[in-house]
């Protein structure tokens, strides 16, 4: 099963625009979840001028088994890390930038101070910019989400990941419920809301439906779909391939459900080409400022 399939292929991280975003990066001393998480697209999207920013530290109070990002005690917070966010966004001229983070739960509201300040200070510096966060779930509190929404991002992005059957087995700490009611509040807020979910790691056809259906149910616009990978040999094996055809038909089905964008294939990853997958809703056409 570890043998990967000939529609799996990740670009080679090569190229000038690449060296200028890896330089970006280390100078302004920012960690991306393209490096973090062992992103298969980190070539691609490097060359291309662009990466998803991971806010908080590259330590993750979390243990989920299909993540590649460090488990452990995290550091301080960096009170100086929303400046040098905007600062990057502004010299890679995005139109649209992801910001993620590592799961805080060591701090009592979650690091959504940070990431309320990170927002405020992208927009400040970069006011044409279109903001996504991809946030963590808050442990279900309702303050720190707010704190994070009053700052106004454009697209709020919170990932299922899986199944409600392995949703222990797979997140640990978290829970189905509770990030089906992140995206319910953001959603009765007025807010993009979108989510991603892997396949691949065990799940069944009926669970898939079953999953579509809840988050239809709770009037998310975008779903991205994509083929699980395990990052080492300690993390949970890959149950199946997905072929690029049952991607196909599943993002079939997640538009009939009534999904505004659904990008699915075995390539997609939840930042993978978000300028793109949210350009019904921010009207964003191309990846950075002319």
């Amino acid at each position: 099963m570890e043998r990967k399939p000939p529609w799996l292929r990740a670009k080679i991280p090569s190229g000038p625009g690449y060296t200028k975003v890896k330089d970006l990066v280390k100078e302004n001393r920012l960690h991306t979840v393209c490096e973090s998480a062992h992103c298969p697209n980190l070539g691609e999207c490097w060359s291309r001028g662009t990466a998803t920013i991971m806010i908080l530290g590259e330590t993750c109070t979390r243990s989920c088994r299909f993540c590649a990002i460090a488990t452990g005690k995290p550091g301080e917070v960096d009170f100086g890390e929303p400046a040098r966010v905007a600062d990057a966004v502004r010299i890679m001229g995005l139109k649209h930038a992801v910001i993620t983070s590592v799961a805080r739960d060591d701090l009592p509201d979650g690091g959504a101070d940070i990431w309320a300040r990170t927002v405020r200070a992208v927009k400040h510096v970069n006011p044409e910019t279109h903001i996504e966060v991809l946030i963590p779930d808050f442990k279900g509190q309702e303050e720190p989400l707010n704190a994070v929404l009053d700052a106004d991002p454009d697209i709020l992005n919170h990932n299922m990941e899986t199944v409600r059957r392995l949703q222990k087995p797979v997140r640990v700490q978290a829970q189905y419920e509770r990030s089906l009611e992140v995206l319910r509040r953001a959603k009765a807020r007025g807010f993009v809301t979108k989510t991603g979910l892997m396949l691949g790691i065990g799940e069944k056809e009926e669970e898939i439906e079953e999953t579509l259906g809840d988050l239809a149910a709770e009037k998310v616009d975008i779903l991205t779909l994509g083929q699980y990978l395990r990052p080492t040999q300690k993390h949970l094996p890959i149950d199946r391939w997905v072929t690029p055809d049952e991607f196909a038909t599943w993002k079939e089905r997640a538009l009939v459900l009534g999904f505004g964008v659904c990008e699915s294939g075995p390539m997609v990853r939840s930042s993978y080409h978000a300028e793109e997958q949210s350009a019904k809703y921010t009207g964003v056409t191309s990846l950075h400022h002319t």
